[in-house]
């Protein structure tokens, strides 16, 4: 889905120290975008950008980039990742594991969530157990899945779980999983106040955290236009808010987005719309921002559809793959803010290699992807027309239909793209099963690590495996990375993962994609993180 995290303190023990430290991201901080040079206004409201959660907010239900935005800055975790990706403690006093099975965490005391109740051991044991129960139906229930008790087959306790104190749990895990404690910053490990448990349904539409910010009151919420978020004054942790708020907006196109940051009615725009490419660096100066992020664009095609299961369907894939000229599309269309894609993860996440065996498919073939075409025709003609779901609010047709446009001159099929709305529209076709072709998809990292990029989208029941796909070699090989304590090792695990995912192409990859926005000129210390994200705490506007 997403994410972000004085410089690194003694989260994990010398085991797996080495996987964390070895991670190194660049952010880019702006100085500054204020001309009139005055002084700041610590209750100014920072208006930015955003979309219609897909569901009501409760962490271990949203693993997509609108609702995950809200989620990180009314909730505060065990651990925040910073600008460049690096892991510090929050909530959590310390994170020890001597084997990477048995993790011992301890709380700071004094946290309180915004309705008065402490936040304990409770509050987080509870939380994961609530979002691990298939009952519930929880979209982020695989984050749990290597905790002790945890079961895909029935509702189970976490008996890996173990509360010693108010301030003081255990995690015990069912193997060794070296990144465990680098994944506690994702919203799915958020702890909950108990009123939450109550009606979880109704707490998401009004939902109380610990975090930075919370909301600005019972009606903050305005269902497709905008969410009003207010400072928190009793939060305990080091990302004090600098501003009095934030108002996310959500925009039905980005083109209208922009146009409200060029008149400074918007502060801060995490992604500029696509017309505006040739032009947003000179309307901006100093205050665009192109950056290298942990972004990786794709589509998905379910393995449930008609003509995309068995040989078929790997034949197809390939050959949609091929059909596909990403140099040229992010050449014209992008412009210098997506680099055509060689794996399944980002160039800015350490293990990444260009270098895979099988990343030929990623390249334009018109030849091969003809011939591939025609052998799955042998199998079972095709019928009928290729589509490619997207979402008209955040700025996607000019790449879909370019896409579109390539496979059909190549393939000599009808390819289109077929418009939703909104984001949560497409997401609950999507999550529902219910599309009737290929989706738009992609990944903003939860924490900087190769997994992340893998587990989640292409592990058999993972909560983000929008095309149901499955397979024991990948399965084997992500669980042989992710249970070493050796980074170097766990690396080329992934990397030999992917490998089988060049075959089967359960999604295919794009570009990864730059984080591509800007601010108004009315504020300052606007700093885009690893993840795209903005640093939103520390933004200034003048008063």
């Amino acid at each position: 889905m997403r994410n972000t995290t004085s410089r690194m303190r003694r989260l994990l023990t010398a085991t797996a120290v080495a996987s964390v430290a070895a991670l190194a991201l660049a952010g880019c901080s702006n100085g500054g975008g204020s001309e009139g040079g005055g002084s700041s206004d610590d209750a100014a409201i920072i208006t930015t950008n955003g979309n219609e959660p897909q569901n009501p907010l409760i962490p271990t239900n949203t693993n997509e980039v609108g609702g995950g935005k809200i989620l990180d800055a009314i909730f505060a975790g065990l651990i925040y990742y910073d600008a460049e990706g690096a892991v510090h403690n929050e909530v959590a006093k310390s994170i020890e594991t001597e084997d990477s099975i048995v993790w011992d965490i301890k709380l700071n005391e004094g946290w309180k969530f915004t309705n008065g109740e402490e936040v304990t051991a409770k509050s987080f044991v509870d939380a994961w157990n609530y979002g691990a129960l298939l009952s519930n139906e929880q979209l982020s229930s695989y984050f749990f899945e290597d905790i002790e008790g945890f079961s895909w087959d029935e509702d189970s306790e976490l008996t890996g779980l173990e509360i010693i104190d108010d301030y003081h749990f255990t995690v015990t895990l069912k193997h060794a999983a070296s990144d465990f404690g680098q994944r506690l910053g994702y919203s799915a490990f958020y702890p909950l106040p108990s009123v939450a448990f109550e009606d979880m349904d109704a707490f998401g539409e009004n939902p109380i955290g610990n975090g930075m910010y919370k909301l600005a009151g019972e009606n903050a919420w305005e269902h497709d236009v905008k969410i009003d978020l207010v400072k928190n004054e009793d939060y305990k942790g080091e990302r004090e808010a600098q501003n009095g708020g934030l108002t996310i907006k959500f925009y039905a196109n980005q083109d209208a987005a922009y146009a409200d940051l060029l008149s400074d009615q918007l502060d801060v725009l995490d992604q500029i719309p696509d017309s505006a490419f040739a032009s947003y660096e000179s309307d901006l100066g100093d205050r665009a921002v192109n950056q290298p992020s942990a972004l990786f664009q794709s589509f998905t095609i379910g393995q449930f559809l008609e003509h995309f299961d068995g040989e078929e369907g790997q034949l197809r894939r390939q050959a949609l793959s091929m059909a596909i000229n990403r140099d040229e599309i992010t050449d014209v269309i992008f412009q210098g803010t997506r680099t055509p894609a060689s794996d399944f993860t980002s160039p800015v996440i350490d293990g990444w290699s260009d270098d895979l065996e099988g990343s030929e498919v990623l390249e334009f073939n018109e030849e091969k992807a003809k011939d591939l075409w025609a052998q799955a025709d042998e199998i079972s003609p095709w019928e009928g027309t290729f589509s490619i779901a997207y979402n008209s609010d955040g700025g996607h047709q000019a790449w879909v239909d370019a896409v579109c446009n390539s496979i059909s001159n190549v393939l000599g099929i009808k390819a289109e793209g077929k418009a939703y709305p909104t984001f949560a529209e497409l997401r609950t076709d999507v999550t529902e099963r219910t599309i009737d072709g290929a989706a738009r998809s992609g990944w903003q990292a939860d924490y900087p690590g190769l997994y992340n990029f893998l587990g989640p989208l292409y592990a058999t029941g993972a909560g983000s495996n929008d095309g149901d796909y499955s397979s024991e070699e990948f399965d084997s090989l992500i669980q042989e990375g992710i249970s070493t304590t050796d980074p170097e090792v766990a690396n080329q695990k992934f990397q030999e993962a992917q490998e089988v995912l060049l075959k089967d192409l359960p999604a295919i990859p794009l570009w990864y994609q730059n984080v591509v926005g800007g601010y108004s000129t009315l504020v300052d210390n606007v700093e885009f993180g690893w993840n795209s994200v903005p640093l939103y705490y520390q933004i200034t506007k003048q008063a």
